[in-house]
Order: C-alpha cells, then sequence, then structure tokens
C-alpha cells in the first residue's frame, strides 16, 4: 500500500508540479536539444561547394540546421543532402517584404524544405527603429503568421537589437509583442542582439517565456562598444564563453520554459576555428 501511495503521489505531482518530479540533476548537460547551426555561419563557404560545407557541418556534429537551399539549388535536392548527412532543418528564414507581400508563397517555400518555422530576422527602418516601423511589422506579423499557421507552420520574429527603442513603459519590443497574437507569432531571441540592443536576455526569457521557440547562440567581444544599430564587426563575435554574454543562465532558462532549438552562428571571419570552439564550451556545461 505503501508503494501504491509513492506512486500515485509521483503521478499527481508530475501533473501540478512536473519541475519537481523531471528536475535536471547536479552534473546534467546544460545542452538538453540537439546542436544546430545557423546556415549563416558557413556563408563564405556555400558558393564554393554545398556538399562539402554540408560535409563540414556533419563533421562538427551539428544534427540541425537553420536555413534553405544554396542559389541554384532545388529545395528538394538540398534536403537530400542535408538527409543523407543525418541533418534536419527545422527552420529556415525569409524576407519580411515577401512575408507582407504574398505568406501563402512563403508557406509553400518553407513546406518545400520539410521546416515548421520561418523567421525574419530585419525590419525595415531608417536610422533608429520607431513606433511606426513597428506598427508595420505588428500588421504584417499577425496577417502573414495567421496565414502561415494555416498550413501547419509557425511565424517568428528574430530580435535584432534595434526594437529596444524606449516606448511608454518598456520598449518597442515588448509594444511588438503585446500587440501581435499568440496563435500565430512566436520570437527567436538572437542573444547577442538582445544584449548588444540594452536588453538582459534572462530577463526577457523569463519575460515572456513560451512567446520564444528558439535561439541565436553567440558571444560578444567583452568591452566591445553596444548601441542599438543591431550592427557590429566580425570581431566582435566571438568564442561562446569568451565575451559578455551569461551563456549557462541562458540555457538553463530556456530549457526551462522549454525552447526545443537552438543554432549556433557565428559571424566572425574565423568561423571554422571558432565554431568547434563554441561546441565543445556548450558540451562543458553542466547544472
Amino acid at each position: 500500500m505503501k508503494k501504491l501511495n509513492i506512486i500515485i503521489l509521483t503521478v499527481l505531482l508530475s501533473g501540478i508540479f512536473p519541475a519537481l518530479v523531471f528536475a535536471q540533476q547536479k552534473g546534467d548537460a546544460l545542452l538538453q536539444v540537439p546542436l544546430g547551426v545557423q546556415s549563416y555561419s558557413f556563408r563564405n563557404h556555400w558558393a564554393n561547394g554545398v556538399e562539402s560545407t554540408l560535409d563540414i557541418i556533419q563533421q562538427m556534429g551539428f544534427k540541425e540546421l537553420e536555413g534553405g537551399a544554396p542559389r541554384g539549388m532545388s529545395a528538394a535536392e538540398f534536403v537530400k543532402l542535408c538527409k543523407a548527412r543525418g541533418i534536419s532543418i527545422p527552420s529556415t528564414g525569409t524576407g519580411f517584404e515577401a512575408l507582407e507581400a504574398d505568406p501563402q508563397k512563403v508557406a509553400d517555400q518553407v513546406k518545400a524544405l520539410g521546416a515548421k518555422y520561418v523567421m525574419v530576422a530585419w525590419l525595415p527602418h531608417d536610422g533608429d527603429f520607431t513606433k511606426a516601423n513597428a506598427d508595420r511589422a505588428i500588421k504584417a506579423f499577425n496577417e502573414g503568421g495567421k496565414v502561415l499557421a494555416e498550413n501547419g507552420i509557425t511565424f517568428k520574429y528574430h530580435v535584432h537589437g534595434y526594437e529596444f527603442q524606449p516606448y511608454g513603459d518598456g520598449t518597442l519590443f515588448d509594444y511588438i509583442v503585446e500587440h501581435t497574437d499568440p496563435k500565430y507569432v512566436s520570437f527567436q531571441m538572437d542573444v547577442m542582439w538582445t544584449h548588444f540592443g540594452g536588453a538582459d536576455p534572462v530577463a526577457l526569457l523569463k519575460k515572456y517565456g513560451d512567446r520564444w521557440v528558439s535561439l541565436h547562440l553567440k558571444d560578444l567581444r567583452k568591452g566591445a562598444p553596444k548601441d542599438m544599430t543591431g550592427l557590429t564587426g566580425p570581431e566582435n563575435d566571438v568564442v561562446l564563453g569568451t565575451g559578455e554574454l551569461d551563456i549557462p543562465g541562458i540555457l538553463r532558462e530556456s530549457n526551462r520554459i522549454g525552447i526545443k532549438h537552438m543554432f549556433i552562428e557565428d559571424e566572425s571571419d574565423e568561423e571554422l576555428e571558432n565554431l568547434p570552439k563554441s561546441i565543445a564550451y556548450l558540451k562543458s556545461l553542466t547544472y
């Protein structure tokens, strides 16, 4: 009877307080999701050979790729080459104007890759990001996101830092989150750009919880100047764990809120040297 009571209590707790039952143990790996990479990390390699670039990605141990078929190659052929190397494509990207103009066309392109997510990484603006820019984005996100959701695709906006212009009691990023429909609009946190724009990645993960569905992992050189342009030189993109970002704290909070996809994005000019170091760092992190 005592054993039965323990089983019943465990079942009840798992439904009410799942974190109490499934809490991570000391020594467990902080990286709880498949190792992913953003295809932009290999921007200097695709033109030299798609298959050879995918071989590098495979050899580094990446299991997920965020991106799409390089110019001149069909989605079907690219998917075939990735699949042969054990690489899936859960997420891809599109331009803001493409989403605004024809979200169904975007949906068809995403489905051709077998992806479930599509992100926009930049919003049109001239100089400072303004409320008018945010309002245009909100309209396109809600309308386009609805079409994508009807096609079984989750739309996400990739935060780039300039959205943290002060507005009201918060920022224009807060304004965008508050005025977009959670059924149709999710978010991808680029942790470096979030920090670069003056925000706290861990605090924002806590604040908006499951509105976040994926991360771009990168680090900023210690002491590098920061602003709200969303732009900085490649020398300021450094190996994970060597810069200003609290990567362990970010991973802990991401695990807590249930983020399933994390993509390293290396924008340095030493990506082939830096990526293996970033991978080793991530794999070294434990609770």
